[in-house]
């Protein structure tokens, strides 16, 4: 990984972990909305289309009760057309480069499971908070469109499983320190959680969205991760987060500039959640210090729905699914 001692890095954890704890509480300021679950009609406070990307680089699919995986012909952009500087006004959903479909034929190649995706996440990722819902909860799942509801079954298996890569408090530094699984999952003191979970699950598709945390060596880090997916076959798709706890929007800014010279799918969730008030963020009442990093009920709902239509345009467009 690097070449820096194994009591630094224990040091750099300690300093800075993500402030994340495995449940996301209602907060006193979160979005008078219902407890249970969501389906997309009761996302009215935001418009539908924020959901959408504004332009589709890929043709709609033709409507249809079967997936069809035979190869497209349909041409994807040789490039992400946007500027990193202006990510706050990115679509939300992924617009999924030519580069996408290459890396996603190589992992085939190399024995990647097409029906598989991985998250790389903090406690906001953990399936109970995030898109087990999809898996565990038949109302949820028959809320969606007859598409996502196809990409369910399509990667049933990969939703409501407990991975060495999500937990909360990870950053990205978390994903390449073999610690940090705690020699869970089978995995080995030689292997960290991305390799571990490379190794026992062998996703397709990455979602990569670690949390807030002030690690100076955080594109470092990120590098690291884009590479070894890249070369590993698996289509990574890198996500901005709601917050913006370090108060210039450095990670961000870092993630959307890594995406253009990636050319790899970029998920806005920060675009998602910015017509809620407070962009759907609150401060826990036990941690104040924290300040507005956990989502609130309605939020988590954007959080899951959006990531579930960032994963379907991506694999549509790689793979050709109809």
């Amino acid at each position: 990984m690097h070449n820096h001692p194994r009591s630094l890095y224990l040091v750099i954890f300690l300093v800075f972990l993500a402030a994340c704890t495995p449940i996301i509480p209602d907060g006193p300021t979160a979005v008078n909305t219902p407890t249970g679950l969501f389906s997309p009609a009761s996302l009215s406070p935001v418009p539908t289309e924020t959901l959408i990307p504004t332009a589709n680089p890929q043709p709609a699919a033709p409507s249809s009760p079967a997936l069809t995986l035979e190869p497209t012909v349909t041409s994807l952009p040789a490039v992400i057309p946007l500027d990193p500087a202006n990510w706050k006004n990115w679509p939300v959903l992924p617009i999924v480069p030519e580069h996408a479909r290459e890396i996603y034929l190589l992992g085939q190649t190399l024995g990647n499971d097409p029906h598989a995706f991985s998250v790389f996440g903090d406690c906001q990722s953990e399936p109970d908070v995030f898109m087990g819902i999809y898996e565990t909860d038949p109302t949820a799942l028959a809320a969606l469109p007859q598409d996502l509801q196809q990409t369910v079954a399509w990667f049933s298996g990969s939703f409501n499983r407990l991975s060495p890569t999500v937990r909360g408090g990870t950053t990205a530094g978390a994903l390449l320190w073999p610690q940090w699984h705690e020699n869970k999952f089978t995995c080995t003191i030689y292997e960290s959680p991305l390799q571990c979970e490379l190794r026992i699950h062998k996703p397709s598709f990455v979602i990569i969205h670690v949390g807030t945390h002030y690690e100076t060596r955080n594109e470092q880090y990120m590098r690291s991760i884009l590479d070894q997916l890249i070369a590993a076959g698996v289509v990574p798709i890198l996500a901005t987060k709601a917050d913006d706890r370090e108060l210039d929007d450095h990670v961000n800014t870092q993630y959307a500039q890594l995406a253009v010279e990636y050319n790899i799918p970029f998920w806005n969730f920060w675009a998602a959640v910015d017509g809620l008030p407070n962009r759907g963020l609150y401060t826990r009442p036990d941690a104040t210090y924290q300040g507005d990093l956990y989502l609130t009920d309605q939020a988590a709902a954007f959080h899951r729905l959006s990531a579930l239509q960032a994963l379907d345009v991506v694999w549509r467009a790689v793979t050709g699914s109809k």
